[in-house]
């Protein structure tokens, strides 16, 4: 196995296995987006995210999708926004490998903080972090407003 930073030509892959977790986190119309957009948002003249995929025998089986954030207690910190591996390639390793890819690029950039999102129906991936010693914050809601509302808040 191998993980390597992604290029444009790996959006498409990178885009099924995004539709991948949104249907295992019960949400497959969600996805809107589509491989020109990951191509456009990734590999511009400023990006908006970095990708690291997994592959094995020229297939790949997993990525990790990140973006720097700014807070005004650590500073520069990352999100996490996905780390997926394809069913058939979970236990081989790549989701760990992709991980800790992550967390080193932060630590050598001097990160303080890295985030993500995990459903609280996810145990399995709960007790992983957990032992990794990342800290889950069951006190913290995450707050999200969709595109409906933004029209509906400016507009009233």
């Amino acid at each position: 196995m191998n993980v390597r930073t992604a290029t444009p030509a790996d959006m498409p892959a990178v885009l099924n296995l995004i539709q991948e977790l949104a249907t295992f986190e019960k949400e497959p119309e969600a996805v809107i987006l589509t491989a020109e957009d990951l191509i456009r948002d990734g590999f511009g003249s400023q990006p908006l995210f970095r990708v690291w995929v997994a592959e094995h025998e020229n297939e790949i089986i997993g990525m990790a999708l990140f973006y720097y954030r700014y807070s005004t207690w650590k500073g520069k910190t990352i999100h996490l926004e996905d780390l997926i591996v394809t069913e058939k390639a979970r236990g081989t390793g790549a989701g760990l490998a992709l991980y800790k890819k992550v967390i080193a690029i932060a630590k050598e950039e001097g990160i303080k903080r890295v985030e993500w999102v995990v459903l609280n129906w996810n145990t399995p991936a709960i007790e992983f972090y957990k032992k990794s010693g990342a800290t889950v914050l069951e006190d913290w809601y995450t707050v999200q407003m969709s595109e409906q509302g933004i029209h509906a808040f400016i507009t009233n």
